[in-house]
């Protein structure tokens, strides 16, 4: 079964419970939507709690400490900020496990972990909502910020993948808010899992920019020394 939903705002206010879906190399952004597997037992019991009639549709997934990921079956320290994300399509499969797309609303900093009930398999943490802030006098820098992303990225695709330089010509990137375009970049370029952390973590969106073309002119620059980057390519 496959479901469509309306995207609703996070409730804001005071810390309030959110289950947690912690992932060691996915990182996910506000206006950005990711496909996910689920089929390890916790987490399906998490998405059908999520879904259910009394379901909010909303869990959070937030980072593994690299020093940590060894200890993905348990419960490892997670990074403070994460992204709250709604189940947009859901699709039950006959084996138990679902595939479903997230769509990231806000970004969320953890106060503390509820302790489990004894029933509940996954972990809920308690957290605030922190929305990223866009002021009107960050507008310019954010503008200039737009054309100098492009810049970078058509720049390392002529060094690395000089096929895909038309299709990406081609996408109307001007169509996207300012927000939606830093996001979206940052997701589907394949940086480390703690470099987009730094991304997540930029409160305001002109400070997400900078460090999204900061490591996009790193990149540039092992290229030009030599050297085979690490990340930096489009997913």
């Amino acid at each position: 079964m496959t479901e469509d939903v309306p995207q609703p705002a996070p409730p804001p206010g005071e810390p309030r419970p959110l289950a947690l879906f912690p992932l060691e190399n996915v990182v996910l952004f506000p206006r950005v939507r990711v496909p996910l597997h689920i089929f390890e037992p916790r987490y399906r019991q998490m998405v059908r709690d999520a879904t259910g009639d009394e379901g909010v549709r909303a869990i959070g997934m937030a980072v593994v400490l690299p020093s940590h990921t060894a200890g993905m079956s348990g419960s490892p320290p997670l990074f403070d900020v994460g992204c709250e994300g709604v189940i947009e399509q859901l699709e039950a499969l006959p084996s138990g496990r679902f595939n479903l797309v997230l769509a990231g609303t806000t970004r969320f900093r953890i106060v503390d972990e509820e302790p489990s009930d004894g029933e509940r398999l996954y972990r809920v943490a308690r957290v605030v909502s922190v929305p990223d802030s866009n002021p009107e006098e960050d507008a310019a820098g954010v503008a200039a910020a737009r054309r100098d992303v492009l810049e970078a990225m058509r720049d390392l695709l002529a060094r690395i993948a000089p096929a895909r330089i038309e299709a990406f010509a081609r996408q109307q990137f001007d169509r996207l808010g300012d927000e939606e375009f830093v996001n979206s970049f940052a997701q589907s370029i394949d940086f480390a899992p703690s470099e987009k952390q730094g991304l997540l973590e930029a409160d305001r969106v002109l400070e997400r920019y900078e460090k999204l073309v900061g490591l996009l002119r790193f990149r540039l620059a092992e290229l030009a020394s030599g050297h085979s980057p690490g990340s930096g390519v489009l997913q």
